[in-house]
């Protein structure tokens, strides 16, 4: 039986953007340091840093630090900007597809993150990909608009075991390649339609109530959407 990795060993894998005088600390030992302190709650560049000096220099020892001296906000601050963030996440999908293996339900949801108005950045809009059951975000992808969330799904299912998975979202999900990819890799799907789209919701009322006998759903046709499972 194949050994996961630990998420130091995956970490490793992530290219460090410094020049050799500027690496006083290993950058896996660094990175480990902020998804810890990121999962224990922390929630800023100062947070992570604070996490690290008040567990003392034994715990950054475990982490790699050398001497167990631990970061400063300034340095944190330098990394991430340079930070390669694609080669990161992959690493940390690598990590959680290893810890959560056999997920029993995924939901998709794409939520707007808060932009600045001082600085004129805009809010980023992120497509996740959520193990219900483990409380684990396994994949999240910035989409350009709203209208692009499916094809990101597609994406990120692409690297998900979706093997007995059930796949859940709201109807703008319900796409026939989306559909059929879910079920091409020996998944479920459960689209769900509410009352802020009376159009497709009626038409879907219309289907079930239609007089006639009961038909299989094939992925991506009307009612799937509903929440019908394949057949």
């Amino acid at each position: 039986m194949a050994v996961s990795k630990s998420l130091q060993q995956i970490l490793r894998k992530v290219p460090d953007p410094r020049q050799a005088s500027g690496k006083r600390h290993p950058l896996p030992a660094v990175l480990t340091l902020l998804v810890v302190a990121v999962l224990a709650g922390a929630r800023s560049q100062a947070a992570v840093v604070q996490f690290g000096r008040d567990r003392g220099r034994g715990f950054c020892r475990l982490l790699g630090f050398k001497k167990g001296q631990c970061i400063c906000p300034a340095m944190l601050h330098y990394l991430l900007k340079r930070l390669e963030a694609a080669a990161f996440e992959t690493a940390l999908r690598q990590w959680l597809s290893g810890v959560v293996k056999n997920p029993q339900t995924l939901c998709l949801d794409g939520k707007t993150l808060g932009g600045t108005t001082c600085g004129g950045l805009p809010g980023v809009h992120l497509l996740s990909v959520y193990a219900a059951q483990e409380g684990a975000a396994l994949a999240r992808l910035p989409v350009d608009a709203k209208t692009n969330e499916h094809k990101a799904a597609l994406e990120n299912l692409k690297i998900l075991p979706l093997k007995g998975a059930v796949v859940t979202g709201d109807a703008i999900f319900c796409q026939r390649d989306l559909s059929a990819a879910v079920v091409q890799e020996g998944g479920d799907y459960l689209w769900t339609v509410k009352d802020n789209q009376p159009a497709l919701r009626e038409a879907i009322a219309q289907a079930f109530a239609a007089p006639g006998p009961a038909k299989a759903f094939s992925p991506g046709v009307a009612g799937a959407g509903s929440g019908a499972r394949r057949g």
